[in-house]
């Protein structure tokens, strides 16, 4: 196979750009959903709308989240170490390890450190507070990303689709059974993605001089795919809700089937689609964080 020396440089580079840009990107989507009358709103007429339908996927959906605790993360996060580890990857097992570790602890420190103010549009829910972002999401999204960090090139683009589609459907679950507004699962997946774009650079530093790049391994068609559908998604979701904010003025209790359902349907979408550009910017650089390596 051919192969080409590393160019640390400008991937180092493209890894700060991505780090920033999903950073301002968790800001802005905080201020907005979070800070401002028409965020809040429409982040609760999703949650409102989850109700269509809800008793048919109640059941399913609360298994599939129970089953995401602390023991589960540590189990996933052993198993994707031993992976590393197999590989002889002991740079990649740590990296992988603290990528899952730095998301999770961030997720929470955020969600108890972030202030919510009350506009008395979701008072059922002004006792919680701040739920941004996701838990349960940022450990289904950094499972699936330092999944594709470990698994080698012949399988990462499959685990990319698999862990992309289980952690949007995780984020959606979130919204289905009420755990979550969409705002939440959005910012998970941004933290995730930040903390993806820090892995990568210590996986540049402790990368050896003779590490090589296989051009056939960067998954052009793989990252198309995911990042086409993944921005499809999000303009539907732009389109849905931009269409919902003429109803601002009514509360979301007082709404009609149709509307509740855009709302819900459109901020689903806007889950899926951001999870699906998040592992899109992964995979765009993984074959460059973990090369093949001459001999």
């Amino acid at each position: 196979m051919r192969m080409r020396a590393t160019a640390r440089g400008w991937t180092a580079v493209w890894l700060v750009v991505l780090a920033l840009v999903q950073a301002a990107a968790f800001l802005a989507v905080w201020r907005v959903s979070v800070h401002t009358e028409i965020g809040q709103w429409i982040d609760t007429v999703a949650l409102t709308g989850n109700q269509i339908g809800q008793d048919r996927i109640d059941g399913p959906v609360n298994k599939v989240l129970n089953a995401m605790s602390v023991v589960s993360l540590i189990a996933a996060t052993a198993v994707i170490g031993f992976i590393a580890l197999i590989r002889g990857r002991i740079a990649l097992a740590i990296t992988a390890t603290l990528l899952i570790a730095g998301a999770n602890v961030s997720t929470q420190l955020l969600k108890y450190g972030l202030d919510r103010p009350e506009f008395g549009i979701d008072p059922e829910r002004a006792e919680v507070g701040n739920s941004l972002p996701s838990g349960h999401t940022t450990i289904a999204a950094s499972v699936a990303v330092a999944l594709v960090l470990v698994l080698p090139p012949k399988v990462r683009a499959l685990g990319a689709f698999v862990g992309a589609g289980y952690a949007a459907a995780a984020g959606v679950g979130t919204l289905s059974a009420s755990w979550h507004r969409p705002s939440d699962a959005v910012a998970a997946y941004l933290v995730v993605g930040v903390w993806a774009a820090l892995a990568g650079l210590l996986l540049l530093i402790t990368q050896r001089e003779q590490a090589q790049v296989a051009p056939g391994d960067a998954h052009r068609i793989a990252v198309l795919v995911l990042a086409a559908a993944g921005i499809l998604a999000l303009i539907a979701s732009g389109l849905a809700l931009s269409w919902l904010v003429d109803l601002r003025g009514t509360l979301p209790a007082e709404l009609s089937r149709r509307p509740l359902f855009v709302g819900y349907a459109g901020s689903a979408a806007g889950i899926a689609g951001t999870m699906a550009v998040v592992m899109a910017l992964v995979l765009t650089v993984v074959h460059r964080l973990v090369p093949r390596v001459k001999g």
